[in-house]
């Protein structure tokens, strides 16, 4: 496949060469896969935009609630902050967000999006100033997961002029909340520096323990630009540490119906590390008047050490089931010397080049691009053994790393993909997509600490051509209509054995839209037949069967529903009211007997909702005071295929949060938040072990200034 990518750079850099003299200005904007509110509502497909005002207005610092918000997406929480979102998309389940393409300014952004995409990373919310979800066939212009969707984090612009900004809270559980960010621009050059720091002692209490189960992060940006007459630079250089006393234990029902907030005494010596230090180098080429050519080389390092009770899932299932001695480990009320405390240790590097060429010529809008990718893990996972003695942990030994806590595993990929964007006539526009994907994924695997025995190796080539059409086609000045159909594809990883063929699907997706500036109203039916449907296996997220490591393909599938959304303003007196809906419907089951697995058609998935709904308004003032309210619904799901037995079942919950503003001036805004104002606690998540809880009622206190 380099053989095809060499004179294919070859060419678009002579293209480059010969016409930078006809150049007219040009500058790297703020890196969208969609673009505005406005721009989102004529795609050929289906998406959301989340602006800077949405964020502003709910004072978000939680993925979780601003995606809640957007129909077709999946949201399974964890930890009540956000720290490691599960997000599925229509047909791309929610675990640890691994079947999902995320972007940060257009980037990959996961630690190894193609060997270990699974989201232990993700950036901090605070700074974050647009989110776009993409999906249906124009997501083929990204990639590798395009079976469901693409989320994309837009990060804070260069100023036009020299400004900054200033964003502090105080919140219950002594947390507090500061984001700062000053740029500007002299001349030709243009530069921006960005913090966003947050601690939180959080709102779980560890038995016979000292410790808080907060979070301390801290996270810095910056950017540097270049503009000329035909072409511009942006570097920007992220780095971000976050140490947080988290657990994989969750309670058992019991305990959760008495204390949803209690942690067990076994989980508090639990605790995340993680660093991440990303850059990006852009260059940007305006070739003429329709031709501009775009070159980003992004390296990003990630490295997590997350020490934690190993086997606490089996110490909770047993404990549901009336076990006494469990229930007794579990109180701290029996001795044990079984404990294992794993430190979940990995490092990751996820490199790459990705370079595409716009044309506008007559009525196409073209994108044609290349992207070649390597990224890598490495996994060192010693194991302690620890004795609970009167309620205390007592440390007894290490065990040596070897087996599947010591291997590395690494993916080479080259993508291509070429998009013609063609407005067929002054109603009917058309989009084709394709892309291809060339994926060798490999792993080593040692049964020594010095890695100098002869290690277990397994392999995986893939290669996918992955077509895509949609259309949209304007019945009237107002009322339109859109279908496409896309072959989507999810990479195996880093484990994939040879023989293994990757999550394939075929997807389908047709509705109706009327705009007509104020009103706007979205119904879309979506359609995802899959013929070798998998789960991805680890002990974060362990599959149905119970294995924590590996797939587990459960067969055809079909992940069918409706996506429906409604926005307007409404003028009531000097008052206007803002009105946001958003719902999703989806059916879920597999779609023909698997008796290898005792899987049967009509079982349904795991982890994915049939009922999801949201409803955003407020009242905006003239005299500057502007209240807000948002409310989410999610319905009960499963965690294992077939939702047979107890204590697999999640509950419906809907939650509640008031946000109030107030202007002291044109550059203050004090505001006042309280989250899950109704105190409405549920299970929200039985994965990896036990019943965790959604955040309970919590409030904060704060100002935003510009300067």
């Amino acid at each position: 496949m380099n053989r095809v990518l060499v004179p294919l750079f070859a060419a678009i850099t002579a293209v480059s060469t010969l016409n930078a003299a006809a150049n007219s200005a040009s500058v790297i904007d703020e890196l969208t896969i969609i673009g505005s509110k406005k721009d989102v509502r004529k795609v050929a497909g289906s998406g959301a935009v989340i602006g800077d005002a949405q964020i502003a207005m709910e004072v978000s610092t939680d993925i979780n609630q601003l995606l809640k918000t957007v129909p077709g997406v999946y949201v399974r929480e964890e930890d009540g902050y956000g720290l490691r979102p599960n997000f599925g998309i229509r047909g791309a389940t929610s675990e640890r967000s691994e079947k999902v393409t995320l972007m940060e300014d257009g980037v990959l952004i996961a630690p190894a999006p193609y060997s270990n995409p699974a989201a232990y990373y993700f950036p901090t919310t605070m700074r974050i100033k647009g989110v776009e979800v993409l999906k249906g066939a124009p997501l083929l212009r990204y990639g590798p997961q395009t079976v469901g969707g693409v989320i994309n984090m837009i990060t804070t612009a260069i100023p036009e002029s020299n400004a900054g900004s200033l964003t502090l809270a105080a919140i219950e559980n002594n947390g507090v909340d500061l984001l700062a960010s000053y740029g500007g621009r002299s001349g030709a050059v243009g530069w921006l520096v960005e913090t966003a720091q947050r601690e939180n002692e959080g709102f779980k209490n560890i038995d016979r323990s000292g410790r808080d189960s907060g979070y301390d992060i801290e996270d810095y940006m910056g950017k540097l630009a270049w503009q000329g007459e035909s072409q511009s630079i942006l570097f920007k250089a992220q780095r971000s540490q976050e140490t947080s006393n988290e657990t994989y234990l969750g309670l058992t029902d019991a305990d959760f119906d008495r204390n949803e907030d209690r942690r067990y005494g076994l989980s508090s010596i639990d605790e995340m590390n993680n660093k991440h230090e990303g850059y990006n180098l852009s260059h940007k080429l305006n070739i003429n008047d329709t031709m501009a050519l775009t070159t980003t080389a992004y390296y990003n390092e990630f490295e997590r050490d997350w020490f934690k009770l190993s086997g606490g899932g089996s110490l909770i299932a047993a404990a549901n089931g009336g076990d006494e001695i469990a229930q007794g480990i579990l109180d701290g009320n029996v001795d044990t010397d079984g404990l294992k405390y794993k430190h979940n240790n990995r490092s990751y590097l996820s490199k790459g080049l990705q370079s595409e060429l716009a044309l506008n010529i007559n009525s196409h809008s073209i994108h044609v691009g290349v992207r070649v990718h390597r990224d890598d893990m490495d996994r060192f996972q010693p194991q302690e053994r620890y004795q609970q003695i009167g309620g205390s942990l007592v440390y007894t030994s290490t065990d040596s790393v070897t087996g599947s806590n010591n291997r590395l595993e690494t993916a080479e990929a080259t993508s291509v993909w070429l998009v013609d964007s063609w407005q067929a006539s002054d109603k009917l526009a058309l989009n084709t997509a394709l892309r291809y994907e060339d994926v060798e994924t490999s792993r080593r695997q040692y049964s020594t600490q010095n890695r100098l025995d002869t290690p277990s190796l397994r392999s995986n080539n893939t290669q996918e051509w992955l077509p895509g059409l949609s259309a949209t086609y304007q019945l009237n000045g107002n009322w339109q209509v859109l279908a496409g159909v896309h072959k989507g594809f999810s990479p195996l990883g880093g484990g994939a054995k040879t023989e293994e063929e990757p999550e394939s699907s075929v997807n389908y997706e047709a509705g109706l839209r009327y705009d007509n500036d104020q009103w706007f109203v979205e119904a879309i039916g979506f359609w995802s037949d899959f013929e070798n449907k998998a789960e991805n296996c680890s002990n974060g997220n362990p599959c149905s069967n119970g294995k924590t490591s590996g797939s587990y393909v459960t067969g055809d599938a079909v992940i069918a529903g409706l996506e429906f959304q409604f926005s307007n303003s409404f003028l009531i007196g000097s008052m206007t009211v803002p009105v946001d809906v958003a719902y999703t419907y989806t059916q879920a089951e597999v779609s023909e007997d698997n008796t290898n697995e005792g899987i049967v058609d009509g079982d349904k998935l795991a982890n994915i909702p049939e009922h999801t709904f949201s409803l955003r308004s407020g009242i905006e003032t003239a005299m500057g005071w502007d209240n807000y309210v948002s409310i989410k619904y999610i319905d009960e799901t499963c965690n294992a295929i077939g939702c047979a037995g107890n204590f697999v079942d999640t509950d419906a919950f809907v939650s509640a949060d008031l946000i109030s503003h107030y202007a002291l001036n044109e550059s203050v805004t004090v505001f006042l938040k309280v989250e899950n104002v109704l105190d409405k606690r549920a299970i929200v998540s039985r994965s990896p072990d036990g019943a965790r809880p959604n955040k309970g009622r919590m409030a904060s206190v704060g100002f935003s200034m510009d300067f």
